[in-house]
């Protein structure tokens, strides 16, 4: 199936203008597909229009709370993708509206528009029994769109890292006016993190056939790191000295409920990030024994953190970017 990738056929990409959307839109352009890149604003979304030839990319309006929107932004589509999801939840963009009765709609309209292919990004740890909403969701979305689209792929992403990313940048920058960062129940909880570069190339790779239909793909990284190596890595990248702050998993959450009123980009984590993190966020055994890993979708040599990160951390050095050149 691969040999069909690209050929001028349209993909329409829900959530084109996200942070794993618009990695997504770059590979897909560079394997020549024409793109609808589907967001509620896309008079934001110019920025992805430079990504392809003149035309090639072309950011229209779609919401998952109205399905008709949905339904003619994936007319005439041969692949539709599904890469809207939100990591926390507030006002009408709740974890339910999102990752379950949005996923539904896409997945549908996908199908009654004839798509041939459907591709659905999820996350590791999806699972209905999980302590967190944002799982639970994830999980009955998954389920959601297999009802509705049997032959679909779905990516498990952990946790992806970029220049946009909303892991390590936030903890530099926490680490920029707070004396110490906290280490949630004790730093144990392991993490494959994943650039999102390479989700990128896995979600075309998929749109050109890659993957078994029905599928669940597990995408991770190269390195396991537990959630203080994490830490430990972000400030060394951030040329910042920071103790840590040990906190149970319980006071962890009393932080966060103390914490609520705060917008969310203010707030260190919220009580289901915290749920979260009582779960390591790895590829699974059985998910590398069946090949169904970057590698299974053709990415052969993932990249890692310490390839990527640096570069977009030094911007949170004490003396600014660029200062270890003036010596």
């Amino acid at each position: 199936m691969a040999e069909q990738r690209g050929k001028n056929q349209i993909v329409t990409i829900l959530g084109g203008s996200g942070f794993i959307g618009r990695y997504a839109v770059r590979a897909l352009a560079k394997d020549d597909y024409r793109v609808r890149a589907a967001c509620r604003r896309p008079d934001l979304a110019g920025f992805l229009q430079p990504m392809g030839d003149v035309g090639q990319v072309q950011p229209v309006q779609a919401n998952l709370r109205f399905p008709d929107s949905v339904l003619r932004a994936v007319e005439g589509a041969h692949v539709v993708i599904n890469a809207v999801g939100v990591l926390t939840s507030s006002g009408r963009q709740t974890f339910e509206a999102v990752h379950v009765d949005g996923a539904r709609a896409v997945a549908r309209a996908a199908r009654e528009a004839g798509a041939e292919r459907f591709i659905h990004i999820s996350a590791i740890g999806a699972s209905e029994s999980s302590p967190a909403r944002y799982a639970q969701t994830k999980a009955r979305g998954e389920a959601a769109v297999l009802e509705e689209f049997p032959g679909a792929v779905i990516l498990r992403p952990s946790i992806v890292f970029g220049p946009e990313d909303a892991f390590f940048n936030r903890f530099a920058a926490m680490a920029q006016v707070s004396p110490v960062l906290p280490l949630i129940g004790g730093g144990r909880t392991r993490f494959q993190p994943v650039f999102v570069g390479d989700v990128g190339a896995a979600v075309a790779a998929a749109a050109g056939g890659a993957g078994a239909p029905g599928a669940v793909y597990e995408l991770g990284g190269p390195d396991v790191l537990t959630f203080r190596e994490l830490l430990e890595r972000t400030l060394a990248y951030a040329g910042r000295k920071r103790g840590f702050l040990s906190l149970t998993f319980w006071l962890a959450k009393l932080q966060a409920l103390l914490t609520w009123p705060l917008p969310n980009a203010l707030r260190p984590l919220t009580v289901d990030q915290v749920r979260l993190l009582q779960a390591d966020n790895v590829v699974s055994a059985a998910a590398q024994a069946e090949s169904r890993t970057l590698t299974g979708l053709g990415v052969a040599v993932p990249q890692s953190i310490g390839a990527i990160v640096p570069m977009y951390l030094e911007r949170f050095r004490p003396k600014g970017q660029y200062s270890h050149y003036r010596g």
